[in-house]
């Protein structure tokens, strides 16, 4: 049992669980890469690294090199794309470690190419191809009129093979990103899918063929198994909620791996009318007891929350009055007469039976569970049951 007053229970049996969901739905011959960005969506790192390998993920993906160097440092030996930008500065460190770096202009590639060649080494790589995301990419055709015959564009087929020729590149994989797999419309995703299999059709017409091709992400995963060609990345799946309500949720049971739980620090009784918190705002209207809750939004809980969330003080539903503090949150637990200063709270995730989910939080303050998971803070310390 912790001490700390706020930390976060990394159930690493749902991370297993969920690896072997996620496997049952992959295409034959399709290998399973297992996006660990953002401290593996603030689940811990190195952690669910060794589990999903252990389960039967054959890559990582991360977002920075230096979640890379963590997970080589944490003894992690499987390939690792690395999807943002890595200086050329930092060269050596993708040789050193072994790591593959995404590439999405020729300008960005020969800097590392130039680099590279320097030490007489190559760096492996991965060419991003944005087919409707607008984020990074090679943007191969028309993405303003996504809908009209598909005509590749010979400039991007040239900035293509032009990195492909780099003397200290290995372009051996190429990838895009779905911006609406999860949608109920899926119209546009599949046209991306078009546009990403004519570009490397076009480009193996030239002689330029990639070893590895990979475009599913968890959404894709779940409903559209046209798209998982030589490897998938899940993401959000691995950690057990679904990318969105619109997905096939009868095709796979997913687990929620993390519960956020603090402790009442705190319980005064007060009369109707009384003010909790900054501005005021939050007044009780009758008779009732206020537990302080050593989370708040410092810890990841978000001020959003503010007299509109609730968490699970006994197993029951307390919910927050007034706003949330940097350190502190306050519950009405006036429907909850034995809870009492010590008592744990599920600020979300599961206890029991019952469960307050960091996508039923997401509704409430109009954003994604990507988002809750990923706000939990450093300060809170992570407890792994295996």
């Amino acid at each position: 049992m912790t001490q700390d007053d706020v930390w976060a229970e990394i159930d690493l049996r749902s991370i297993s669980h969920n690896i072997k969901e996620i496997r049952s739905l992959i295409s034959p011959g399709a290998r399973l890469m297992a996006v660990l960005k953002a401290n593996a969506y603030g689940h811990g790192i190195a952690e669910v690294a060794g589990r999903v390998l252990a389960g039967g993920a054959q890559a990582l993906g991360v977002a920075r090199i230096g979640e890379a160097i963590r997970l080589r440092e944490a003894g992690c030996v499987a390939p690792i794309l690395i999807f943002g930008r890595t200086s050329p500065e930092m060269a050596d460190t993708l040789i050193r470690y072994r790591l593959i770096q995404s590439l999405w202009s020729l300008e960005s590639a020969r800097a590392l190419s130039d680099a590279a060649s320097a030490m007489n080494r190559k760096i492996a790589a991965h060419l991003k191809v944005d087919t409707g995301m607008g984020r990074l990419g090679i943007v191969p055709c028309d993405l303003c009129h996504p809908f009209k015959n598909i005509r590749i564009s010979p400039a991007a087929l040239r900035e293509a093979a032009d990195i492909k020729r780099l003397p200290g590149i290995d372009l051996e994989g190429a990838y895009t990103h779905f911006a609406t797999a999860d949608a109920v419309d899926k119209s546009l995703a599949r046209r991306q899918f078009e546009i990403f299999q004519k570009f490397l059709l076009e480009l193996k017409g030239q002689g330029i063929e990639f070893s590895v091709r990979h475009a599913a992400n968890s959404a894709a995963i779940i409903d559209m198994p046209e798209t998982h060609l030589d490897m998938v990345r899940a993401g959000i799946s691995i950690y057990g909620y679904y990318p969105s309500e619109a997905v096939n949720r009868h095709k796979i049971s997913l687990r929620p791996a993390m519960t956020v739980m603090s402790r009442i620090i705190h319980v005064k009784s007060v009369d109707s009318g009384f003010a909790v918190s900054y501005g005021g705002v939050g007044r009780t209207t009758r008779p009732t007891r206020i537990a302080t809750v050593s989370i708040g939004y410092a810890d990841g809980y978000s001020r959003q929350l503010s007299s509109r969330g609730h968490m699970l003080v006994r197993g029951r539903a307390a919910p927050v009055i007034g706003r949330v503090c940097m350190d502190q949150t306050m519950l009405d637990v006036g429907d909850i007469p034995d809870a009492e200063a010590g008592d744990e709270v599920v600020a979300f995730g599961l206890h029991e039976t019952l469960s307050v989910g960091a996508d039923n939080i997401a509704k409430l303050i109009h954003t994604i569970s990507y988002e809750i998971l990923t706000s939990v803070s450093d300060r809170v310390p992570r407890i792994y049951v295996r």
